[in-house]
Parts: C-alpha cells; structure tokens; sequence
C-alpha cells in the first residue's frame, strides 16, 4: 500500500541554496592575485542541481563544481 508522505518542512529552492554555499577564490589587489583566498557567494544562475541533508546542503554549478555549505 502506498503511505501518505507528508513534509512537514518546506522545499529548498536553487536561490536558498545558493545563499548557504561560499567558494573560494584567489584575492587579488591591484590587479595581481596576493596568493590567499576568500570566501564568495555563488550566484543563483550557477546553480545546476543541488540536494538538501539534514544539516547541509550539495550544490552543483554550471561549471561542473560541487560546492557544500552548511545550515544554520
């Protein structure tokens, strides 16, 4: 028989995603990259799919990264 699922949490959507997920990249100043790194925000076009785990969330961008960010 088939049971009656019911969420009791709302969809994720690509732009929520997209907010919990940083990438890293190179720092650069005056034009030169400085050999650190920095935390970026993704945008939510580069988004290609994305899953959602109890206490994480799995990006995939358009570029073929696979990004994690965590839930608060």
């Amino acid at each position: 028989m088939a049971e009656d699922q019911t969420e009791t949490s709302t969809e994720m959507t690509a732009a929520q995603a997209a907010k919990l997920v940083k990438r890293e990249v190179p720092e650069i100043k005056g034009g030169k990259p400085t050999g650190k790194t920095r935390q970026a925000p993704i945008k939510t076009d580069e988004v290609l799919a994305f899953r959602e785990y109890d206490d994480h969330v799995v990006v995939v961008t358009h570029d073929g990264r696979k990004l994690r960010g965590d839930k608060a």
